[in-house]
């Protein structure tokens, strides 16, 4: 019997505050292009995405803030920086979307989560609208609400 890979995306890091501070309004997958040393470390789940953000320059994707800590092991003998400038990998019709939604509507581009699929490193980018703080509170109502409507029906029954 021979294995299998999974054929879910399991999940290296996720940007929860994103959620909190926007409402996403569509997502598009993009591939990164990184380093030996970075790849090791995102094995090992020593990323970050809270403060990264995704810039379009001269028709190209780039994710900036995106903090990657080497691994001692695995970085010796380069010189490595955890918080570079990577370039996503997108098809030229989704960039032109891209392109459109924020220089014409005034939408932000936001890294929601990198996980891997078939053995690459993949990014989850959102289209993004920013929340206003009654947005912000009304959302955490809802949740509240969730939370406490699921507990009920648990111990209800």
């Amino acid at each position: 019997m021979s294995k299998s890979k999974p054929t879910s995306p399991s999940s290296i890091v996720r940007n929860k505050s994103a959620f909190h501070e926007y409402f996403i309004e569509e997502r598009w997958e993009a591939g990164i292009a990184l380093a030996g040393w970075e790849v090791k470390s995102l094995r090992a789940g020593r990323a970050q995405l809270k403060e990264s953000y995704v810039i379009i320059r001269q028709g190209e994707a780039f994710l900036f803030g995106c903090h990657i800590a080497p691994l001692p092991s695995a970085s010796t003998h380069i010189e490595t920086d955890p918080i570079r400038t990577r370039k996503l990998l997108l098809n030229r019709s989704e960039l032109n979307k891209m392109i459109g939604s924020v220089e014409r509507k005034g939408y932000t581009l936001v890294p929601l989560a990198l996980y891997w699929k078939r053995g690459k490193v993949k990014l989850d980018i959102g289209l993004a609208r920013g929340k206003k703080d009654y947005d912000k509170r009304a959302s955490e109502k809802e949740r509240d609400w969730q939370r406490d409507k699921q507990r009920l029906l648990r111990t209800g029954t």
